[in-house]
Order: C-alpha cells, then sequence, then structure tokens
C-alpha cells in the first residue's frame, strides 16, 4: 500500500513538472489549431487523476512482476525511447508502426497480429492527427524521401 502511494505522489510532481515543461514550449508563427501546448497537457492531466486514485486507494496486496515482466517493461522502455528519437528523422509512420507491433507482439506474440496492429495504429494515428486534429507540421514520412 505504502509503495502505490508513493509511486502516485512521484508521478503528481513529474505531472506538475511535464506541465511547467510544456509552458516553456514556443507557439510557432503559424500554430496548428490545436497548438503544440494541448497534447502535454492532456497527458499530464491523466497521469494526475491516476495518481490520485493511487494516493486515494492505493492496492492491498501488491504483487510485484517477475524477471520476465521485468524485462518486458525494459525491452518496452527502450522501444519507446527509440521511437522518440527516430520520430523526427524517419517520420511518423514508420516509427510507429514499428513501436505498436513490437508493443503488441510483447503483449500477444503472434507475428501477424503483431504487424497488422503496429501497421493499422500507425495509419489510423496519423490520420487522426493530421486531418481530424489538423497537425500540419506532422509529416508521414521524412520530405528526403519524396524527392
Amino acid at each position: 500500500m505504502t509503495g502505490d502511494r508513493i509511486f502516485g505522489a512521484v508521478m503528481i510532481i513529474v505531472a506538475l513538472g511535464y506541465i511547467l515543461s510544456a509552458r516553456t514550449i514556443q507557439t510557432p508563427l503559424f500554430p496548428d489549431p490545436v497548438g503544440p501546448k494541448l497534447f502535454p497537457y492532456m497527458i499530464a492531466v491523466g497521469v494526475i487523476i491516476c495518481s490520485l486514485y493511487m494516493l486515494i486507494k492505493p492496492d492491498p496486496e501488491a504483487d510485484w512482476p517477475g524477471a520476465a515482466a521485468l524485462l518486458r517493461l525494459v525491452i518496452a522502455a527502450v522501444v519507446m525511447v527509440a521511437y522518440a528519437l527516430l520520430l523526427e528523422p524517419l517520420g511518423f509512420v514508420i516509427p510507429t508502426a514499428v513501436a505498436a507491433g513490437v508493443i503488441s507482439y510483447m503483449m500477444l506474440p503472434r507475428a501477424s497480429m503483431a504487424v497488422l496492429t503496429g501497421v493499422g495504429l500507425s495509419l489510423g494515428l496519423y490520420v487522426l492527427f493530421r486531418y481530424g486534429l489538423r497537425l500540419e507540421t506532422l509529416q508521414a514520412i521524412p520530405r528526403e524521401w519524396l524527392g
């Protein structure tokens, strides 16, 4: 119970730091309709809500994961760091498809479903972000590849 409360409190502090960090994002001359600050704010609010729940109602019998689960968490963290590093040079679609596919495979080890999940999620999110949220600066693939 104490571990959940400590984790919840730490995550609230991290989320507040995330909000303060997002406040420093400069708005470009021709901003997107949503603006660059909204998404980080939404993530931070979600983290705060979940962390408050952990503070108010912690799990009385916390079971720590075994070594295999911890290894999957480390792999997922490495995949997400690589995703963040490759997003700008490779565009949105390819890194998103690979990251979603790898994480999908870790949840349910079926290669065909992981590939379909990665490609479908990547293309679906691209359409949502680019056309639904009108994020004009989001590039599907690097501009250099288009010639």
